[in-house]
C-alpha cells in the first residue's frame, strides 16, 4: 500500500513537472500576451484621459453629494396613510408601503416620482443635451435614475443625493435643485408645521404691519386736511372717519402684538423641536473624480490577459499531443477502428 501511496505521490509530481514545462515552452507566448495588453489597457487609459470629456469614451466621472437631515421620530400613521394612497405609485418606485413608513422613505420616493424627474428635465434642458429623439420623456427619466441617487443611512439618519456626470458644475447644480425640490414639496405637503406656521405668522406679521403704516397715513391726511383749513358742515364728517380710523388702528397694532408674541413662541419651540428636513450639507463642485479607476482597469486587464495566456498554452499543448497521436487523429478523421 505504501508503494501505491509513493507512486501516486510520483506521478503528482511528475504531472506538476509536466505543466511547469508546458509553460516555460510557451513563455515567450505568454510574456508577449501580457505584455501587449499591459501596454494596450495603459495606452487606452492614457488618450481617453487627453481627449475632452464629451469626446472621451471612458470620461473622468464626478458625484457631488448633498447631505439632509430628515427627522423620522416626527412621523406619525398620517404619513403611512398618505404614501398608502399613493398606492401604485410607491410600488412601481419599489417602496414597500408599511405601518413603519417615514419620512426618508417619502424623500427616496419623491426623488423617483415622475414630477420630480420632468422637473430636473425641464430646468436643465436633459432632452436637448443628451440629443434624445425618441420617446424624449421616458428616455429623460431613465437617465435620470441611473445617474441621480438617494440613499438613507439609517445610522447615521442622513439622506444623501447624488449625481453622477462628467460635467461637475452640471452635476452640483442638479443635486442642489433636488434639494430645493424636496424642500418645498415636504412644505407642500403640510409636514413641518411648525415651520409652516412661521411662514404664515411672517406672512401676516408683514400685512398687518402694511395695514398700520396704510391706516397711520390715512390719518396724517386727514390731520393735513383740517390744518389747511375746511368747511364747518364737513368737520363732524372729519371728526368720525378720525375715530374710526383711530380705533382701526388700535385694533390693528393688537392684532400685530398677538402675532408678534405666537412668532416668538413658534421661534422657541422651533429651537427646542427638531424640524422634519434640515440641509447639512449642500453639494459643492468636486475636484476629484469618482470614477472611473484606471489603475484599477489596467490592473484586471493585465492579469485578465496572463491568465488567457496561460489557458492557450495548455489549449495549444493539449492540440500538439492530439497532432501526434495517431489513433487521436484517426479518431478525429472517423477511421479509426478497435
Amino acid at each position: 500500500m505504501n508503494s501505491e501511496i509513493e507512486k501516486d505521490d510520483s506521478e503528482d509530481e511528475i504531472s506538476l513537472i509536466d505543466l511547469f514545462a508546458i509553460l516555460w515552452r510557451r513563455k515567450v507566448m505568454i510574456i508577449v500576451i501580457t505584455v501587449v495588453a499591459a501596454i494596450g489597457v495603459v495606452l487606452y487609459s492614457v488618450i481617453s484621459i487627453s481627449l475632452p470629456p464629451e469626446e472621451s469614451y471612458l470620461p473622468n466621472l464626478y458625484t457631488p453629494k448633498a447631505i439632509l437631515l430628515i427627522d423620522n421620530r416626527s412621523s406619525s400613521s398620517g404619513l403611512s396613510s398618505m404614501l398608502g394612497n399613493m398606492g401604485s405609485l410607491a410600488s412601481m418606485a419599489g417602496i414597500s408601503i408599511s405601518g413603519d413608513s417615514n419620512y426618508s422613505q417619502l424623500a427616496v420616493f419623491l426623488v423617483e416620482t415622475n414630477s420630480f424627474l420632468d422637473a430636473v428635465t425641464d430646468e436643465f434642458g436633459i432632452i436637448e443635451k443628451l440629443k434624445i429623439k425618441n420617446s424624449p420623456r421616458a428616455q429623460s427619466r431613465k437617465a435620470l435614475k441611473k445617474s441621480l441617487k438617494a440613499e438613507f443611512d439609517s445610522k447615521s439618519g442622513t439622506l444623501s443625493i447624488k449625481f453622477t456626470d462628467i460635467d461637475p458644475e452640471f452635476a452640483r447644480d442638479i443635486v442642489n435643485f433636488s434639494v430645493a425640490y424636496l424642500e418645498k414639496r415636504f412644505t407642500e405637503l403640510g409636514l413641518d408645521k411648525n415651520k409652516i406656521e412661521k411662514e404664515n405668522l411672517e406672512m401676516n406679521i408683514a400685512n398687518t404691519y402694511q395695514e398700520i403704516l396704510k391706516i397711520e397715513e390715512d390719518s396724517r391726511r386727514l390731520e393735513r386736511s383740517v390744518a389747511f383749513g375746511t368747511s364747518y358742515n364737513s368737520l363732524p364728517a372729519i371728526t368720525i372717519e378720525m375715530n374710526r380710523l383711530m380705533l382701526e388702528l388700535d385694533a390693528q397694532k393688537q392684532i400685530y402684538t398677538q402675532l408678534k408674541a405666537q412668532y416668538e413662541l413658534n421661534k422657541i419651540k422651533i429651537a427646542s423641536e427638531s424640524p422634519i428636513f434640515q440641509v447639512l450639507e449642500y453639494a459643492e463642485v468636486p475636484d476629484q473624480k469618482s470614477g472611473p479607476s484606471r489603475g484599477m482597469i489596467c490592473i484586471i486587464v493585465t492579469a485578465a490577459a496572463g491568465f488567457l495566456s496561460i489557458f492557450l498554452a495548455f489549449v495549444l499543448n493539449a492540440v500538439s499531443n492530439i497532432k501526434k497521436d495517431p489513433q487521436a487523429m484517426a479518431k478525429l478523421r472517423g477511421t479509426y477502428e478497435r
